[in-house]
């Protein structure tokens, strides 16, 4: 089991960026590939994006195509995600997880996950 803490979310106008940070602890994180989801009220938790346990590969879901970046630090175990040209419909608690393979895109294929971040943007 790996266990993950958020950080680096908050309040930003429309068009802004932020950078979210997942630290690691416990088993490898290098073994685990990553993933970012989000959850706004009153809807489901949401794919964002995951990356592979190296690095070296990444995919997202389509509405942050372009504009959201994942990627990590296997030395510091640390996961990022830079988000830019945000839009009041970026608005949600995202969270980290640590799932087996890069390939999985569902909330069930994670088995660890982090306590989440508040991002708000505002119009």
């Amino acid at each position: 089991q790996v266990q993950l803490v958020e950080s680096g979310g908050g309040l930003v106008q429309a068009g802004g960026s932020l950078r979210l940070s997942c630290a690691a602890s416990g088993r490898t994180f290098s073994s685990y590939a990553m993933g970012w989801f989000r959850q706004a009220p009153g809807k489901e938790r949401e794919f964002v994006a995951v990356i592979s346990r190296s690095g070296g590969s990444t995919n997202y879901g389509n509405s942050v195509k372009g504009r959201f970046t994942i990627s990590r630090d296997n030395a510091k175990n640390t996961v990022y995600l830079q988000m830019n040209s945000l839009k009041p419909e970026d608005t949600a608690v995202y969270y980290c997880a640590a799932g087996s393979s890069w390939y999985l895109r569902t909330p069930q294929d994670f088995g660890s996950w982090g306590q989440g971040t508040q991002v708000t943007v505002s119009s």
